[in-house]
């Protein structure tokens, strides 16, 4: 995942210390009493936790030396706002503050600028999201993210959206062992008309090949418009597995289009 790297940002990695529970509790009594050299010790004993996390951003395109660096940046914001008293494990806690510190980097920084009010709407959505997850062990509806958060359905949709990292034109979609088709491959010649009728005959049997479900998808998708979270609360799934049988849809219905 890190192409063997052992050194990031001068830290060698196969050195990193491991810290037992009982030396975790005695190092976090001294930083409450304000002991800065406990403090940078219970930083390198959970410098793994932060490699362990950004092994899944390392297709990003960007140095892992800086997500390392960003990630350490939620690891210390989680030491210093960690409350002992509330039961749970520091790692329980510092996961998604590490992660979130890397996705703002990672959006902060992405191509596709958004506005800085827009990406707050985004945020404090996903962590009303992930807070709602927590209290009723299920994924909540955009309705109840937008109702916590007293905001339109509409502007929490175009918020989250407005997040999603763009898609490449060179991405392939599918691969049949040959050649990749890619997104690029997908956009539409309007000007060439000439054959539209076979393609639509085509699309049309290649849709009798899907299940009820795929059907339904692509049809709220690609008929009617509609968002991948919009889609996955009106059939009651997730968005990521809205996303998974959509491509499975798509990628069943080339195997049939020639």
């Amino acid at each position: 995942m890190l192409n063997n790297k052992v050194e990031i940002c001068g830290v060698n990695t196969a050195k990193l210390p491991v810290l037992k529970s009982e030396e975790k509790k005695a190092l976090f009594a001294r930083i409450l009493e304000g002991d800065e050299e406990a403090r940078q010790q219970y930083i390198c004993g959970n410098l793994r936790l932060v490699l362990s996390i950004i092994q899944r951003f390392s297709n990003r395109g960007e140095y892992i030396d800086d997500i390392f660096q960003v990630g350490c940046i939620g690891l210390i914001k989680a030491i210093d706002n960690f409350d002992i008293n509330q039961g749970v494990q520091f790692s329980t806690y510092a996961v998604p503050m590490i992660i979130g510190e890397i996705r703002r980097y990672l959006r902060d920084n992405n191509a596709v600028r958004v506005s800085r009010s827009l990406r707050d709407t985004a945020y404090k959505a996903l962590q009303i999201k992930e807070k709602l997850l927590n209290e009723t062990s299920r994924e909540p509806t955009i309705e109840e993210i937008a109702k916590e958060m007293d905001l339109p359905k509409e502007s929490v949709l175009f918020a989250l959206d407005a997040i999603q990292d763009p898609v490449s034109l060179f991405e392939p979609v599918y691969h049949d062992g040959a050649d990749a088709i890619f997104v690029m491959d997908q956009v539409s010649d309007e000007n060439n008309t000439d054959t539209s009728w076979l393609e639509n005959l085509s699309l049309t049997e290649a849709l009798k090949r899907l299940n009820d479900r795929e059907k339904l998808i692509l049809n709220l998708r690609f008929f009617q418009g509609k968002t991948q979270m919009e889609v996955a609360e009106e059939i009651g799934i997730s968005q990521a597995q809205v996303s998974r049988l959509e491509k499975s849809a798509l990628n069943n219905m080339k195997k049939f289009i020639s």
